[in-house]
């Protein structure tokens, strides 16, 4: 298997590197304090738009949509080194356009999309002039198991009814978020996986209720946060579906596929970065008469980091390889194991970190803190490890099965 970057990719990856050192680690320190001193921490601070106005005209810009003319057009494979690098920095998913949910919801407008919805929502996410969200968590059932969606979406006349609660809503209270995309259950009596459809929900329609942010582990990640909403008679037309009634499941997995793994590969550059981090305090500071470097315990702490994010990078590559030559479906096993394994090596690698600086770590000076916080929603988020470890189980325990009797 042949992970060699071509040509397009390594110059697509030079650009990048040159972008992110150029241009988006030296504004980390403004964002955050343009954040800081804004009146509405739900507002984006304004250095984020000049840095989308720079990656756009340096074509740096939409770099994910595989096998869609409006994308980078390049594939899960070819994307992988380029996530990885944006996801070294909070902030530059965002820079480049290639952020969720924004990237999961305009795959959902380019696969199953009308002309009219992509016309009125996938244009302008493109462009980066707006925000979305995704709403299919709720607080009352366990949603990994999205059958269990109990959020109403029900026809009447022309429009469609919504009432229900969701929570986990990344970016549903940001100011520039104008339009979700709503799971709710809209056939109780169909069969288990037709009875969830999924609508197109203006931000601003009479009924929509933002509650309240949540915290993660104590952050509330302004200005983009994580949301919950109540729907209170939420009426739209009913050209707001997407793709028919009784098609959400369908759409939410083939949603979940490449956002899964996009998420994998963003975190592996947030371990990287983490390392460079760690070897660069060790490298520093002295203890006991010698630098942090030269103390064994440290050695295997930069070795063991090293060794699995390669493991780790190796798997999401594989991953990707196989989603882009034999589908989502087939690569189901590997999309599943690279979403447990990954968070939890970056989770490994960050707490290093964090133990080689000591009381520096768990303050934000260095950024770790919320690394780790960040990458421990990750063995929740799309999924909880238990889930994907039953997939990958019972697609092992089904191919022994067949091996045994062939």
């Amino acid at each position: 298997m042949d992970f060699a970057f071509s040509a397009r990719v390594s110059e697509l990856r030079e650009r990048l590197l040159a972008f992110m050192d150029e241009v988006v680690y030296p504004n980390e320190r403004t964002y955050a304090d343009q954040h800081a001193a804004a009146p509405n921490r739900w507002e984006s601070p304004p250095v984020m738009a000049e840095m989308k106005r720079q990656a756009r005209a340096a074509g740096l810009w939409n770099l994910f949509l595989p096998e869609s003319d409006v994308g980078g057009g390049l594939t899960n494979l070819e994307y992988a080194p380029l996530c990885e690098i944006m996801g070294r920095s909070p902030i530059a998913p965002e820079v480049f356009n290639c952020a969720p949910p924004d990237t999961g919801n305009m795959e959902v407008l380019v696969r199953y999309g009308t002309d009219a919805q992509k016309r009125r929502w996938l244009g302008p996410l493109l462009d980066g002039a707006i925000r979305s969200a995704y709403a299919m968590t709720e607080p009352d059932v366990a949603s990994s198991d999205a059958t269990n969606i109990r959020a109403r979406i029900e026809r009447d006349g022309d429009e469609y009814v919504i009432n229900g609660r969701k929570w986990w809503i990344t970016g549903a209270g940001s100011t520039n978020c104008e339009v979700l995309i709503v799971m709710g259950k809209s056939d109780p009596q169909a069969e288990r996986y037709r009875q969830q459809s999924m609508i197109l929900v203006p931000k601003d329609t009479p009924g929509v209720i933002v509650v309240r942010p949540l915290t993660v582990f104590g952050y509330d990640d302004a200005p983009v946060g994580h949301w919950e909403l109540r729907f209170e008679n939420v009426r739209v037309p009913r050209d707001n579906i997407l793709l028919g009634e009784g098609r959400g499941f369908e759409i939410a997995q083939g949603r979940l596929g490449p956002g899964r793994i996009h998420h994998c590969m963003r975190v592996i550059g947030l371990a990287e970065r983490s390392l460079a981090a760690m070897c660069a305090r060790a490298q520093s500071r002295v203890a006991f008469g010698a630098p942090l470097a030269d103390q064994g315990v440290v050695m295997e702490a930069v070795a063991s980091s090293r060794m699995e994010i390669e493991q780790a990078r190796l798997l999401t590559l594989k991953a990707a390889h196989m989603m882009d030559t034999v589908g989502n479906k087939t690569a189901r096993a590997e999309i599943a194991m690279i979403k447990v394994v990954a968070p939890a090596m970056a989770l490994r690698v960050i707490d290093r970190a964090i133990q080689v600086h000591g009381g520096a770590g768990m303050c934000e000076d260095f950024g770790l803190a919320r690394a780790w916080a960040h990458s421990r929603t990750l063995r929740v988020l799309d999924g909880p490890d238990e889930v994907h470890r039953r997939t990958v189980a019972r697609i092992e325990l089904r191919k022994q099965r067949n091996s045994a009797g062939a």
